[in-house]
């Protein structure tokens, strides 16, 4: 089975591909709106754990919508929730058998619902995997921490290839930095450095 999983170099989606790499033939897909670089510190991480690694190219435009939704919301869940599902899609629509990604129980956003991932699987043809819906934080932090070599540190401050990262750009761009900091909540962000 060929699954594209989407990848942004943090502990999550990192977990998963090694979840994965023994059943399927594994590629990791990199998001990019081509805002800025974070698909390549995605890349890089996909190298320091010896993964195959490729950028996805997602619709700036959908980056543009989210952003300003993200602004007049004055908050980033309904925005971060629309570009993932505009990159499930993506990645739903290439060559792949399944789609995954690192959406686990307790996350806030992005959520995949089951009606969203049938719905993805009727469209598309594929199948959804989604190895830590049923795992939270705590459990994902022990299994990672004797497999995976991590830096973590506030979410402005930690490159990966996450979406935030273009987000953000793009309304720093528009709107300012301090808009930045007013709308996003600081949170802790990882990226996986390598495996131990």
């Amino acid at each position: 089975m060929d699954v594209g999983l989407l990848y942004s170099g943090g502990k999550d989606s990192t977990l998963v591909a090694l979840l994965l790499e023994r059943f399927c033939d594994l590629t990791l897909l990199c998001g990019s709106f081509g805002v800025t670089d974070g698909h390549e510190h995605a890349q890089e991480a996909a190298a320091a754990v010896d993964l195959p690694a490729r950028r996805l190219a997602l619709d700036p435009d959908v980056a543009r919508e989210a952003a300003e939704r993200i602004v007049e919301d004055g908050f980033p869940r309904n925005g971060i929730q629309t570009v993932h599902e505009h990159a499930l899609e993506r990645a739903a629509g290439g060559q792949f058998d399944a789609v995954a990604d690192g959406t686990r129980r307790d996350d806030r956003v992005p959520t995949v619902p089951r009606s969203l991932a049938q719905s993805i699987e009727d469209r598309y043809g594929v199948a959804h995997l989604a190895p830590l819906a049923g795992v939270g934080r705590d459990a994902i932090d022990a299994l990672v921490e004797d497999r995976l070599a991590v830096e973590t540190g506030p979410s402005a401050e930690v490159p990966n290839g996450d979406y935030e990262t273009e987000l953000r750009a793009l309304i720093a761009a528009e709107y300012g930095e301090e808009r930045v900091a007013e709308i996003f909540p600081e949170h802790v962000q990882s990226r996986v450095t390598g495996r131990l």
